[in-house]
């Protein structure tokens, strides 16, 4: 079981919401009261129960009524600024697949603060974490980890009927996203591009501005972390090596005493 990534595909989309109803009904997700706010998209956001999420934007392009949607969902970093971040507060609260690369929430996330949990989010550049306010638990995505484990695909993918969704070994779904690009790119859509390839493992395809999409559609700063985190990340190699030395010097203390 090689590295895995999705290829989202957002120009083959027509937001049937088959996606977001099939990663509902895997992972056993109560229902999320919905209501009129002015767009067809419902709900209007991810949430602790809603891991998936079909955005709707009805735009002028190009002198052009257009509909964008955009599946959004957690990204699975390759190196995931949520999981440096809570390694802070609680061991093992967030770990990281090192077959398929899926960034798991274990329940250890109800130990987090309430501090700390804002951190967690404020970490990941696409505003993907949440929490359960009765249970403390911090949810998102987890890749159908128990599906791809057993050689499934995704809930998400396997109810996708137009080919937006995709999933596969990094190795390919790269090849694919290029590919498409490519082909989208001699069709004439000159903004299109694949959004943060190189670092996550759900790349998306786009063919206008990424924030007409979605405000998070790209990672919101340069490094994809805050500065807490990127002292954090600083400091941990001498915090280390200042272990390491404590450690050599009692057991030299303990060589001088024999």
């Amino acid at each position: 079981m090689a590295d895995k990534s999705f290829f989202i595909d957002t120009t083959k989309c027509t937001a049937c919401r088959g996606c977001q109803v099939a990663c509902k009904q895997w992972n056993k997700l109560p229902a999320t009261k919905t209501s009129n706010w002015g767009s067809y998209q419902n709900p209007a956001d991810l949430s602790f129960a809603t891991f998936k999420l079909v955005r709707f934007r009805e735009v002028v392009s190009g002198g052009k009524l257009r509909w964008y949607f955009f599946p959004d969902q957690c990204r699975h970093c390759l190196e995931p600024p949520c999981k440096d971040t809570a390694e802070g507060y609680v061991d093992g609260a967030i770990l990281q697949d090192e077959a398929t690369g899926a960034v798991i929430y274990t329940d250890k996330t109800r130990k987090l603060s309430d501090s700390a949990f804002e951190e967690v989010r404020e970490s990941c550049p696409y505003n993907i974490p949440r929490q359960d306010p009765a249970t403390r638990l911090v949810t998102k995505c987890t890749m159908c980890f128990d599906r791809v484990s057993n050689g499934l695909m995704p809930a998400c993918v396997k109810a996708c009927p137009t080919g937006t969704m995709n999933f596969g070994n990094r190795r390919d779904m790269m090849k694919m996203a290029k590919a498409r690009l490519a082909q989208l790119k001699k069709a004439g859509y000159r903004k299109a591009q694949l959004l943060d390839a190189d670092s996550i493992r759900v790349i998306f395809a786009v063919v206008d501005d990424p924030m007409i999409y979605y405000k998070f559609a790209v990672a919101q700063n340069d490094v994809g972390i805050n500065r807490k985190l990127a002292l954090r990340k600083l400091l941990r190699p001498a915090t280390g090596l200042v272990a390491g030395v404590a450690m050599l010097g009692s057991i030299a203390d303990t060589s001088r005493s024999e």
